[in-house]
């Protein structure tokens, strides 16, 4: 299968990177972290605790990336609708040179970012050659459609993969939830992340794998191991 034939992302100069999990104290992203901190230019990384609304989660990340990268990560403060629209943070994500959005509830992050100033300015940052990373329910969020909470209800995801979907955290020998996404109107294919793993979209159809990352073309289509491009 020819991925940079199947697999769409926003145009652009920059990367998009989705994550499949995994716990950053731990060490378990640590190598698909160093993947992507290595095409980030010098300046601040932003960090968006939106799906969480967590305030440690950011300066438990910032410590990370600084003790591990050497990176400065600075949270920009978007927890609800109003925050997606006010000027102090839409220049803080400008300002950025690459965003970070975290996990939790992808429900939560489009209820906020859909439609969104702020949602526009990460993909100003995405085509100006910028990093946009998401990982767990974000990267969930990004596809044609997500799973709802509880996996019960299939809903608008922000659509940055046309005709596409994501399963973290994934195992191919439970693969029903993500079957069950391509089952939808309007979904061709599907990226199944491991814990651990990532997929980094770049420009031009580049596609770079961080372990193992399953690609599937329709509900009933074989799990293939994406090799890169």
């Amino acid at each position: 299968m020819d991925v940079t034939e199947l697999i769409r992302r926003p145009s652009g100069g920059g990367w998009l990177v989705l994550l499949g999990g995994g716990e950053f104290s731990f060490g378990e992203t640590a190598e698909a972290d160093r993947a992507w901190v290595v095409k980030t230019e010098a300046g601040p990384i932003g960090f968006l605790p939106t799906a969480s609304g967590s305030a440690d989660y950011g300066s438990e990340l910032a410590e990370y990336f600084e003790q591990v990268y050497q990176r400065e990560l600075v949270t920009v403060p978007i927890y609800r609708e109003r925050d997606a629209k006010r000027g102090k943070n839409l220049r803080r994500l400008e300002e950025c040179v690459a965003v970070y959005l975290g996990g939790g509830l992808s429900d939560q992050l489009l209820e906020v970012l859909e439609g969104s100033p702020a949602a526009e300015v990460l993909l100003q940052r995405l085509s100006s050659g910028g990093v946009v990373v998401a990982i767990g329910a974000a990267a969930h969020a990004l596809g044609t459609v997500t799973p709802g909470l509880g996996g019960r209800d299939i809903n608008p995801g922000l659509a940055w993969l046309p005709g596409g979907v994501v399963e973290t955290n994934f195992d191919p020998a439970h693969d029903r939830r993500l079957r069950k996404l391509l089952d939808t109107p309007g979904v061709s294919w599907g990226l199944g992340l491991p814990s651990g793993s990532a997929v980094l979209l770049g420009p031009e159809g580049a596609v770079e794998v961080v372990g193992t990352v399953f690609l599937v073309e329709g509900r009933d289509g074989d799990l293939q191991v994406v090799t890169g491009a």
